[in-house]
């Protein structure tokens, strides 16, 4: 016996809508990546503080950068095939609760590397994006999972921004009480930590993996969930196998990994070659993350749109412009001299790399609906992937300008990779019909 992913999903978002299972997944699954995204990166504006107590050299900055997005790539491709397996609400409350460890553990580092072994572990809950746009691909019919996906994955990556922002704020009140800032960094590392537990329990309590119930309770009647009986092996593999994985895993690597990338250099690049306060900076480089709120959305938005008239074609041909868009203003962005003028071209350069992953994640959904976890997955590594790349390739040259103009180039050569993306006919004309059958539905609801 088999289950009907598609019977009962979301035909439209209904942002204040607590009561239907699609949307408690939808805001639930924002919330928990937003959190997992401000712990991930809580470090970063606060590395000018801690690589002078810690006397870091530049190489070791550049390891603890490296080492907070490396194992995320091993994390983000085991974690899609074990939301097929385990579902999404078991996978993500286990994450938030043991992630949650090594985010204490570092505000207790007493050594660089001791810094550096929380910094990786603390990397597993970059997965956290995964679940997310896994759990609203389930919950999510056709017409709107572009949407869904970019909007959710949008507002939670918001969360890199807010932790720039936010986290010298907190130093900042706690040194104004009277800590000092040696021991004021750890307490403020403290409150991602706190905020991961208290979201687990909630996701535990308030989400179920997928319109008809949890999975453990559909398997219980006999059916059949997704990718059927196959092992996390199985769907990795089913995965592997499609090409259009591959373009787009090193698509996400030439936009998320470029974003995540900024989000570990960008308060010391202002510091450094600006000459901006601490809490300047986290301002500025607040502005990168923060536009992730709407920007993400507005590229599934955009390929939803045109996928009602140009399909699958349609959300492809999307994709190529905003990466292209990301690599040449990342290229500008690279050569500006004055503070006004980087902020400015780092805005425009920021709007292309968050659309290009809302279109990126929109796109994903359609390549195989029976390795969902798997494709996810693999594609969702490739962020991690660039980002790790970005990392050793600042590491071997001089110059942080010279970095950027060098992954500009580079992105833009990832976005050329976008054009040999095909579908066949019978694919499109599948995906067509479950597209206008959602359309339809949405329509009927709206009428009743």
């Amino acid at each position: 016996m088999s289950v009907d992913m598609s019977a009962k999903k979301a035909t439209s978002i209904q942002l204040f809508n607590f009561s239907s299972p699609a949307m408690r997944a939808f805001h639930l699954s924002w919330v928990a990546f937003f959190v997992c995204f401000f712990a991930w990166f809580a470090c970063a504006p606060l590395m000018p503080v801690i690589a002078g107590e810690f006397h870091l050299t530049k190489d070791q900055i550049a390891n603890i950068n490296i080492a907070a997005v490396a194992i995320t790539i091993l994390v983000r491709l085991v974690i899609g095939p074990l939301c097929d397996k385990y579902g999404p609400r078991r996978t993500y409350t286990a994450l938030l609760l043991i992630g949650s460890i090594p985010v204490f553990g570092v505000a207790a580092a007493n050594s660089y590397e001791s810094f550096l072994f929380f910094r990786l572990l603390i990397g597993a809950i970059g997965a956290s994006f995964v679940i997310t746009q896994y759990h609203t691909s389930v919950m999510f019919a056709s017409n709107v999972v572009g949407t869904a996906n970019a909007t959710t994955a949008g507002w939670g990556n918001a969360g890199g921004g807010a932790t720039q922002a936010l986290m010298p704020l907190i130093l900042s009140a706690l040194i104004m009480l009277g800590v000092d800032s040696a021991f004021g960094w750890r307490v403020a590392l403290l409150v991602p930590g706190i905020l991961m537990v208290l979201v687990g329990i909630a996701y535990w309590k308030l989400t179920q993996d997928a319109p008809q119930g949890d999975f453990k309770e559909i398997r219980a009647y006999g059916a059949e969930t997704g990718c059927g009986k196959k092992g996390g092996v199985a769907i990795l593999a089913q995965a592997a196998k499609n090409y259009r994985v591959w373009i787009l895993f090193l698509t996400y690597g030439a936009c998320f990994g470029i974003e995540i990338f900024i989000h570990n250099i960008i308060a010391m690049y202002y510091v450094n070659h600006f000459q901006f306060s601490l809490k300047d900076a986290g301002f500025a480089a607040g502005i990168f993350g923060l536009l992730a709120l709407f920007a993400r959305a507005l590229g599934g938005i955009l390929s939803d749109k045109i996928a009602l008239k140009k399909g699958l074609d349609g959300r492809t041909k999307i994709l190529f412009i905003m990466i292209l868009g990301e690599g040449l203003f990342l290229v500008l962005f690279s050569q500006m001299q004055v503070a006004s003028l980087a902020i400015l071209t780092m805005t425009i350069f920021a709007l292309f790399t968050h659309m290009a992953c809302g279109a990126t994640y929109a796109l994903v959904p359609f390549i195989d609906r029976n390795a969902l976890g798997g494709v996810a997955g693999i594609i969702g590594a490739g962020g991690n992937v660039g980002a790790v790349a970005a990392g050793f390739l600042l590491k071997g040259m001089s110059d942080i300008q010279s970095c950027l103009m060098v992954l500009g180039v580079l992105v833009v050569v990832a976005a050329v990779s976008v054009i040999f993306i095909r579908f066949s006919t019978e694919h499109k004309h599948k995906e067509q019909q479950l597209f206008e059958q959602a359309v339809a539905e949405r329509n009927r609801l709206l009428e009743a």
